[in-house]
């Protein structure tokens, strides 16, 4: 056990407890995620509870990424970093997160992306940008499309429900390049929305626990 899985250890018995218990949390398909290779899991992103939602959720340690300014804030860059935390300049070229990134995978990781960029303020998934799409299909990796809800409507002290699913593990054979990226974020959207549109649907029915996320 490195470093990192140590530090994950302690967090799932602390931070994950509290997100079960504050934000009570469900989560479906986690027997879709890989226990073992470079993977890259594809997320919608709403709100900051989603960081310690999908964390929780995850049956594997995930190496998010993190816009760089959260990096560089006193206590809390070195505690992001402390779980595996890349950083990234949002808005620019950043060849070295890419690269990092690619690291992450070929290392047999586990990559957690926001696929969007950024947060949805809406509370809707939105357009998925191509980050994803370009480290999986330049390091030949499955990605695992997921989704959260309920992290929108979530405040302290109103304990709103939040579920995430799991879609199955997809590995995209294209060459790299610019049309590629474009066609594998498209699909990985439609799925996303898709998992998306589940969550609403099983939080109408009351979240039952057996529900099954759609292929």
């Amino acid at each position: 056990m490195n470093g990192t899985d140590a530090v994950w250890a302690v967090g799932r018995l602390t931070i994950g407890s509290l997100v079960k218990a504050l934000a009570p949390l469900r989560v479906y398909g986690a027997d879709n995620v890989p226990r073992n290779g470079g993977v890259v899991l594809a997320l919608n992103h709403f709100s900051w509870l989603d960081v310690p939602a999908f964390g929780a959720a995850s049956p594997r340690n995930v190496y998010f990424l993190a816009k760089a300014e959260l990096h560089d804030i006193p206590l809390m860059g070195p505690f992001i970093r402390s779980f595996g935390t890349y950083a990234v300049r949002r808005g620019e070229s950043d060849r070295e997160a890419v690269r990092q990134m690619r690291r992450c995978v070929q290392d047999g990781n586990t990559l957690g992306l926001f696929a969007e960029g950024t947060r949805q303020r809406a509370g809707v998934p939105g357009e998925v940008k191509p980050g994803a799409a370009m480290v999986a299909l330049h390091e030949q990796v499955p990605v695992v499309p997921a989704a959260v809800h309920g992290t929108q409507y979530w405040k302290p002290g109103n304990f709103h429900p939040v579920t995430v699913v799991w879609g199955r593990p997809v590995v995209f054979d294209a060459k790299p390049n610019g049309k590629a990226y474009r066609e594998v974020s498209t699909e990985l959207q439609r799925r996303i929305h898709g998992l998306w549109r589940f969550l609403v649907d099983t939080h109408a029915l009351g979240r039952p626990q057996h529900a099954v996320p759609p292929a």
